[in-house]
C-alpha cells in the first residue's frame, strides 16, 4: 500500500472479501466533523506553552491613546490568516494606515475564504490574533485608531 500510495485496499472472491485501510485515509473526515470543539478546546483558559505565548485579547492602555481605540471582531468561527497565501506578506502590520474597506486579514470558515475588512481608516495598534490559529464569532482581532477628521 505504501510502494503504490494507496489509502485503501479492497478484494473479494468467493465469499472472502478483505479490506485494509490505513488510518491516515480516515484522518482528514475526523477534523471536518468537530471543528467547533477543536475551537472550543482551543479557548479554554489556561496557560499557554513557553514556545508559543497567546497573544492578549483586550486591548491595553499604550501611550495613553487606548480610550480611542477602535476593535474590528471576528464576524464568524473560523481560523484567522494574515496573509493571502502562505508564504507572502500580511495584509496589515502594527502600524500600517488602513482606510475603510481595506482587507485587513481573512477568516476560513468551512473552507470559505472570509476577507475581513476596516470598518474605520486609522493606524493598526494591535493584531490579537496569530496567524493560523482559530478565532471565536465577536472575539477582537484588530485594534485601530482611528483618523481625526479635520
Amino acid at each position: 500500500m505504501q510502494k503504490h500510495d494507496l489509502e485503501e485496499f479492497e478484494y473479494e472472491r468467493n465469499g472472502l472479501r478483505l479490506r485494509l485501510r490505513k488510518p491516515s485515509a480516515v484522518a482528514p473526515v475526523t477534523p471536518r466533523t468537530i471543528p467547533l470543539s477543536e475551537i472550543v478546546v482551543a479557548a479554554a483558559p489556561g496557560p499557554a506553552p513557553p514556545s508559543a505565548p497567546s497573544p492578549p485579547r483586550e486591548p491595553t492602555p499604550e501611550s495613553g491613546r487606548s480610550d480611542d481605540i477602535h476593535i474590528i471582531k471576528s464576524p464568524i468561527v473560523g481560523t484567522f490568516y494574515a496573509s493571502p497565501s502562505p508564504g507572502s506578506e500580511p495584509f496589515v502590520t502594527v502600524a500600517s494606515h488602513v482606510e475603510a474597506g481595506q482587507v485587513l486579514c481573512i477568516i476560513e470558515a468551512m473552507k470559505l475564504m472570509n476577507e475581513i475588512e476596516s470598518d474605520v481608516a486609522g493606524e493598526v495598534a494591535r493584531i490579537f490574533v496569530e496567524n493560523g490559529h482559530p478565532v471565536e464569532y465577536g472575539e477582537p482581532l484588530f485594534g485601530i485608531h482611528p483618523h481625526r477628521k479635520k
